[in-house]
């Protein structure tokens, strides 16, 4: 009899880590396990939890008893502020995790980064390949303790060359109910943009996020993927898709803000980005995704807009408005043709492998 493989889930009470137990739970053949500090709001049923912190020196113990074959390491804290604790639980919690894998014989991590790891420079080449420097911004907590996490794991790679650790850098994530610096800065009718400054931008569907990291848990493909849907467009261009008027800001200024949060006006608090974000390119090339890992978003980046957008309206819309209708017929507009094209692509992966 094939024994069950079991997969761990860290930050199950958090919205990644309870979206992908709730999907794995959905496959036969899977002991989930999901590991969380505070117990989730719903438990889903069949998940069998485990209240602890990740940086229990027991880590070790419980992935060796419970025969952990997968860690799906999706405990972070998104503040952007650094303090210690947030530090303490996203740097050092994610080094305990890896050690603690590492000692109990586990085959496999995965875990969530982003593509902001690169930093946005003006120096950047027009696409940025998974060798690149990190150069992210030390300005913004989350982005600090990406860096310093994938740092730590291009070091742990060469140590533990028998384990597979499968990191993918997502590129900015959309969706109705992920909250990411750039559906912060979508979700209003205004947005803060730097004067005279249209970067080029690469969004991914949250849906395509979990898609990705189940894929990734699925098959093995050691090292670091940049995951993004196809398309690039101005800042410009993905505040009008999303109804947005940008207003623009005095960069001088908007620099000046991130050093005095604490000022009666401070544009900072209005930019959930380091400013540089929103002024340099920061392009990640996803070739190695597409070849290595084997996957291919289902969203393209207008149709991710374009949903972000429809949810917008019709968050201001009753069911008795005569817009409803038209927001509801948009959307399913839109969801069959990605089906459509996602059969298309079924039938030209299938004549291919013939």
């Amino acid at each position: 009899m094939m024994q069950q493989q079991t997969i761990l889930v860290t930050g199950v009470a958090g919205y990644w880590g309870a979206r992908v137990a709730q999907r794995l739970l959905a496959e036969s053949g899977l002991h989930v396990i999901g590991i969380d500090a505070t117990p989730p709001q719903e438990l889903p049923e069949g998940l069998d939890f485990v209240q602890a912190d990740i940086r229990n020196p027991l880590m070790t113990e419980l992935l060796k008893a419970e025969r952990v074959d997968t860690v799906c390491h999706l405990a972070f804290s998104d503040s952007r502020r650094r303090n210690e604790a947030n530090f303490d639980l996203n740097v050092m919690g994610a080094m305990k995790v890896f050690g603690a894998a590492a000692q109990a014989g586990v085959r496999k991590i995965v875990y969530r980064s982003s593509t902001a790891v690169y930093g946005a420079l003006p120096q950047n080449p027009a696409y940025l390949s998974e060798t690149h420097p990190l150069h992210g911004s030390k300005q913004y907590g989350y982005t600090r303790y990406m860096v310093e996490i994938e740092e730590f794991c291009n070091g742990f790679r060469s140590q533990q060359p028998d384990l597979i650790i499968t990191s993918l850098r997502f590129a900015n994530i959309v969706g109705e109910t992920a909250v990411t610096p750039l559906t912060t800065l979508l979700r209003g009718k205004v947005a803060p943009v730097l004067l005279g400054f249209d970067p080029m931008m690469q969004v991914i569907h949250e849906d395509d996020v979990i898609e990705a990291l189940l894929h990734a848990i699925r098959h093995d493909a050691p090292g670091a993927f940049n995951v993004a849907a196809p398309g690039l467009m101005p800042l410009t261009r993905i505040l009008a898709l999303t109804g947005v008027l940008p207003v623009p800001v005095l960069h001088p200024l908007a620099y000046w803000g991130v050093q005095n949060v604490r000022g009666r006006f401070s544009p900072a608090r209005l930019l959930p980005f380091d400013p540089d974000y929103l002024r340099y390119r920061w392009v990640a090339d996803t070739r190695k995704m597409e070849t290595e890992l084997g996957f291919t978003p289902q969203y393209s980046m207008e149709e991710t807009l374009r949903a972000f957008a429809t949810f917008k309206r019709a968050r201001h819309t009753t069911a008795d408005d005569d817009d409803a209708l038209e927001l509801d017929k948009e959307r399913l507009r839109h969801t069959l043709e990605r089906r459509q094209r996602q059969r298309a692509r079924r039938e030209q992966q299938k004549e291919a492998a013939q």
